[in-house]
């Protein structure tokens, strides 16, 4: 059943900024005889914990378990018979694909999609099992838009954008919709996640022209925040490079439509770090029991932000939880994370002597906080370096462990922000070798399929003797490797230009802290 506002009756305070051809195709979206409309369900661990009312959307609980279904199908119902007829494509690995596939099937429409050969199996089988055809090409989404406009021009397809399409928008939009009646009372913000836009303009666009007093707050990956940065220049940019973790929202520029409305309809962008993230999944663990996937719990994790910075109790504070299409096996980084994204683990790196009842003399100084983690191993006959995870209740607490630390006569370093120790070195403590002399250290990023590694190998081998090597599959579409290659600073430029050959991602990181505390020469 529809929001039974009529056009003439809706607040006219924002209808300069969103042209009421918005509100009606929202009201006007025929797409409840596939799309679910989703409850909106409490938190209350959650609510106790941060003295809010927070609640959550449920998107998670459409059919093919996020909300892209909704502009998909929207999309589709508008096109013309001949339309069609042609069948339709999009670029996909995710949830836009399932959307789609889904739609089509229920409309008799043939569908393509074309995915990176990187997208996980489970969600090329998903989309394949609701009908569409699948189109396996590149290493990267990119790559498949290219190709997938290739096929518009060969064979006439309709090409379904993701989220730059008013009709896709106006899907979304329903969301907003389905909020400001299931919600008659107060409503404070709502936390929207941000990729390409379409979800949160769809939803700015119905709410601000209804209840144009709630808050709609964006939220982005700190390392993919192409609103955030298009809002600070006052014009779209498009970032250099795109953080991989929240693939669901892994966009490099905001849609044109989408920013036209968002400049205008936002209340508030706020980032968030892959560790405020994996949090922001076992909150939602924890209060529903439903496994989010990294976008999906993005929504939430700006909310809890929100409430840290701006101080606020006692609001109605509102995320969508947009989605739960996450692989199985991304769960052990995931667990991995939360604790210090809940601001409830330190990670430190900790100087200690090394003789006889030092262990035990740390272990009393740290004062009955519960260690998670500790890793050591004997590398020098005066001193020992360990790597120790420490329980603590919050920011304040953690610099305060360091600092007692420090007054006990410790040399201590924070690890905590230190994305080299948390993703390889709290894996790989066993300490230096004499033998390998100077090394430069790099961390890579390539593409997940198979053979990927070996390929990788092949090519970094032949040029430069490796001196190190860790590698970890989180389950996403990129392989995360540490490399150290035998070579001098001299031989900088080089080996750059070497790995600039290779074609893959990275970042030097032979000044990385962690590594010089553990590995270094």
């Amino acid at each position: 059943m529809l929001y039974q506002h009529t056009i003439d009756s809706l607040n006219p305070r924002i209808g300069t900024l969103m042209p009421n051809k918005y509100v009606k195709k929202i009201l006007d979206a025929r797409i409840y005889d596939l799309v679910v409309e989703t409850p909106i369900d409490p938190a209350p661990l959650l609510s106790q914990r941060l003295n809010n009312q927070v609640l959550l959307k449920r998107e998670d609980l459409q059919p093919v378990f996020s909300f892209k279904l909704r502009g998909a199908y929207n999309k589709l119902r508008q096109l013309s018979e001949q339309q069609r007829a042609n069948g339709v494509i999009a670029a996909s690995a995710g949830n836009h694909a399932q959307g789609l596939a889904l739609a089509a099937k229920k409309m008799g429409v043939k569908a393509t999609i074309v995915m990176p050969k990187t997208t996980p199996q489970i969600k090329v089988d998903a989309v394949r099992a609701r009908g569409a055809k699948v189109v396996l090409i590149g290493d990267n989404y990119d790559a498949a838009s290219a190709h997938a406009n290739k096929l518009v021009e060969e064979k006439g397809l309709v090409y379904i954008h993701p989220f730059d399409d008013p009709d896709v928008i106006a899907g979304q939009g329903t969301i907003g919709m389905e909020i400001l009646r299931q919600l008659s009372g107060d409503l404070d913000a709502i936390f929207i996640a941000v990729g390409g836009g379409g979800l949160c303009a769809g939803v700015a666009a119905y709410v601000k022209y209804v209840r144009p007093d709630v808050k709609i707050i964006a939220v982005e990956a700190d390392d993919s925040a192409c609103l955030d940065a298009a809002m600070k220049a006052g014009r779209r940019v498009r970032l250099k490079e795109v953080g991989i973790f929240a693939d669901g929202t892994a966009v490099a520029q905001i849609g044109k439509e989408p920013f036209r409305l968002l400049k205008d309809l936002v209340d508030e962008v706020i980032t968030v770090s892959t560790d405020e993230i994996c949090a922001a999944i076992k909150d939602v663990y924890n209060d529903t029991r439903a496994i989010c996937e990294p976008s999906g719990a993005m929504g939430l994790a700006g909310l809890k932000k929100y409430v840290d910075q701006q101080a606020v109790e006692g609001q109605t504070l509102l995320a969508i939880q947009c989605g739960a299409n996450i692989d199985f096996d991304r769960l052990r980084y995931i667990s991995e994370r939360t604790e210090i994204g809940e601001k409830r683990e330190a990670v430190l790196a900790v100087t200690i002597d090394e003789k006889p009842g030092s262990f035990k003399s740390f272990c009393t100084a740290m004062q009955k906080r519960n260690i998670s983690e500790f890793n050591y191993r004997f590398s020098d006959a005066n001193q020992a370096h360990i790597f120790v995870g420490a329980q603590v209740t919050c920011d304040e607490d953690r610099h305060q462990l360091v600092e007692d630390l420090r007054k006990k006569g410790y040399q201590v370093s924070d690890m905590t922000d230190n994305e080299v120790a948390k993703l390889h070195i709290r894996h790989m403590v066993g300490g230096r070798s004499p033998q390998v002399g100077e090394e430069q250290v790099f961390r890579f990023e390539f593409p997940e399929r198979p053979g990927a590694l070996l390929n990788f190998l092949n090519q970094l081998g032949s040029g430069f003797n490796i001196s190190m090597f860790h590698y970890r599959n989180h389950g996403s579409a990129f392989g995360r490797v540490l490399v150290g290659v035998q070579a001098t600073k001299k031989d900088l430029k080089k080996l750059s230009g070497f790995l600039d050959d290779l074609g893959y991602q990275y970042v030097n990181e032979t000044d990385n802290e962690a590594y010089q505390f553990f590995l270094g020469s």
